[in-house]
């Protein structure tokens, strides 16, 4: 007799009656993961260290990854994050809400203020750029979407951390907040007292603690609460003024309101 109702046969559950994770699987995402974020080109050996994984099980996931297109291999033997893994990313960016709604007042705000306009979200200790206005100007630097960079070093970092209690804040972030330039806040108590000020104030500055030369104005986009995102500015300190300064902040907090409501 064929069975038309719910499949009776209930799926591997852990002893907490959760669903049992697949090792062949999550040993993939940290493959995925681990080249997404590396800097160079990796080899075997490297995957089979830094992950802890048995060299063939390592050889064995990676030629599967290249073979199916999410990474790619050189001549050398080394492999790096693929096409397949980058169309994923952007169709994640191109059917977010946040993005959809936020886009064209970035749009808008870039040709205003000729400066890198950035969204970003927090994702555990760092935030994730998920879109990106480039300065029409020639001296600029600029986060691509994808790119991860520490909360307590930037200024859409800051900005989604001001509006958490200190305590959420406290276990979120590592023991060591390792510093990008010699600017960036390396004592919890000073961050403690940066985030009060923040609140404060209304806006976050990256006072060049992420990348030397470079100052952040930042904003939190309270789609919810606590934020999760953020939306800054970038501009290289020597186009800097103090009625160029309150005019970001202010076309800022204008464009949060518009994005938001």
């Amino acid at each position: 007799m064929t069975h038309h109702g719910p499949d009776p046969s209930p799926e591997p559950t852990e002893a907490g009656g959760g669903v049992r994770s697949v090792k062949s699987a999550e040993r993939t995402i940290a493959v995925l993961e681990y080249l997404s974020s590396a800097d160079h080109a990796c080899s075997l050996r490297e995957v089979s260290a830094d992950l802890k994984l048995p060299r063939a099980s390592a050889y064995a996931l990676l030629t599967t990854l290249v073979n199916t297109g999410w990474i790619d291999a050189d001549n050398a033997g080394r492999y790096r994050i693929g096409l397949r893994a980058l169309r994923a990313g952007a169709s994640y960016v191109e059917h977010d809400d946040v993005v959809q709604r936020a886009q064209p007042v970035m749009n808008e705000l870039n040709i205003e203020l000729g400066e890198t306009v950035h969204l970003a979200r927090l994702d555990g200790a760092e935030i994730v750029y998920l879109a990106t206005n480039i300065s029409r100007h020639s001296l600029a630097v600029v986060s691509r979407p994808g790119r991860r960079l520490p909360s307590w070093a930037t200024g859409l970092g800051k900005a989604i951390l001001a509006g958490h209690p200190w305590d959420e804040v406290d276990q979120l972030l590592p023991e060591t907040l390792t510093p990008r330039t010699v600017h960036t806040f390396t004592d919890r108590a000073a961050l403690r007292a940066e985030l009060e000020e923040i609140r404060r104030r209304g806006h976050a500055v990256d006072e060049q603690e992420s990348t030397i030369g470079l100052r952040c104005f930042a904003v939190a986009l309270d789609f919810s609460s606590p934020p999760t995102e953020a939306l800054s500015c970038s501009i290289p300190v020597v186009r800097l003024d103090a009625d160029r300064e309150r005019h970001i902040v202010t076309a800022l907090l204008r464009a949060r309101t518009r994005i938001v409501h």
